[in-house]
């Protein structure tokens, strides 16, 4: 039985919230969720309007792991398609966690960065492990601190880290050399590393120019592309682990649509670069708003911030009620903070329009 084992907590519209508010689901502007506002290529519209539904998906999702490790400059072998990101995670989590009732010493370790996405947690508990953190504060900006975790994985015997970088709901980045450190010097030790937000960050080096052989670096095609509600992203890592990952991934785990959408996606990286530079402007643009009612967004490198506002909760019930969501960040263990992630320009002159009506 795992029925102590929590749900880990999300943002994006709760549909069964909104019925019992008696609020239409299409009425809501969702700054809750941190994908690309812009929607996705039109490419990819396409795609998925001419993408037969009656036939099977290809289990092994080869064309589109072939057009990945063609962009990677990796192998076919070392990539592995999932149902989004938090499948993945799952994944890594069943794959190399063996459960603590077929260990005779107990659990093993798994350290997690926080705060930070909430599946993390969930894939450990599910598995038995024993989970141990590291938590950012807030007097640092929730900054990193990489001589602090190295403190962790040097006491304790950990068999998997979870890190999320660019972290979620942070936007803090840990810098590269760190984790090339900690993977040499700690090669029992297996680091997941989440990259779900790296293309908002231009010129960030990814995990996977370390080549370690106990890295496992895990993409989402969700957040940048703009197709959440297909579900896609994928893993990179040595042939080995991508193996040990295949054994545990559930038949047909990724459907048609996600990966006509996925390819399709790939061949327009034009308008991905087009949209992420026009985000990063209208983030600048909503800060500056926020700072001028008095608000004091925590700096973030990535197209979403930390907002304190007080009472997380009460402040997102308030702008619930006038049809815009914010995503509260009690389940982060961030009760006065909601996160807001940067919409196109006339929806983020309406939250900062309805912020000074109702909050300044």
């Amino acid at each position: 039985m795992l029925n102590h084992v929590e749900p880990a907590v999300h943002g994006a519209l709760d549909f069964a919230e909104l019925e019992r508010a008696g609020i239409y689901p299409d009425d809501v502007l969702d700054f809750s969720v941190n994908s690309n506002p812009f929607g996705p290529s039109p490419k990819v519209q396409e795609a998925v309007h001419r993408t037969p539904l009656e036939r099977y998906p290809d289990r092994e999702s080869i064309a589109l792991r072939r057009a990945l490790a063609q962009r990677l400059a990796v192998s076919p072998e070392q990539i592995v398609v999932g149902n989004g990101t938090a499948e993945l995670i799952q994944m890594a989590a069943f794959a190399f966690l063996v459960h603590c009732k077929a260990r005779r010493k107990g659990k093993e370790n798994v350290l997690i960065a926080a705060p930070t996405f909430g599946e993390y947690t969930r894939a450990a508990d599910l598995m038995g492990a024993n989970v141990l953190s590291w938590r950012a504060v807030p007097e640092t900006g929730f900054a990193f601190c990489p001589d602090e975790i190295e403190k962790i994985l040097k006491n304790q015997e950990i068999r998997m880290m979870f890190l999320c970088n660019p972290n979620n709901p942070t936007g803090q980045i840990l810098p590269l050399d760190a984790l090339d450190l900690w993977a040499d010097q700690y090669p029992d030790t297996l680091f997941v590393i989440d990259e779900a937000y790296m293309a908002f960050v231009p010129g960030l080096k990814s995990s996977l120019a370390l080549q370690r052989r106990n890295i496992i670096t895990l993409r989402s095609m969700t957040k940048d592309y703009a197709i959440a509600g297909l579900r896609l992203g994928y893993a990179v890592a040595d042939e080995a682990m991508i193996r040990a990952l295949v054994n545990v991934r559930p038949a047909w785990n990724v459907n048609v649509l996600a990966q006509a959408a996925g390819l399709a996606a790939l061949q327009d990286e034009a308008y991905l670069h087009t949209t992420l530079v026009q985000l990063r402007d209208e983030k600048q643009n909503l800060l500056a708003g926020l700072k001028s009612l008095g608000f004091a967004p925590v700096p973030s490198r990535t197209n979403y911030f930390l907002l304190p506002v007080g009472d997380g909760r009460g402040f997102r019930q308030k702008l619930l009620a006038h049809g815009l969501l914010v995503r509260d960040c009690a389940s982060f263990g961030l009760p006065a903070y909601v996160r807001i992630a940067t919409r196109l320009h006339a929806e983020n002159m309406r939250l900062l329009a309805l912020l000074e009506k109702e909050f300044v």
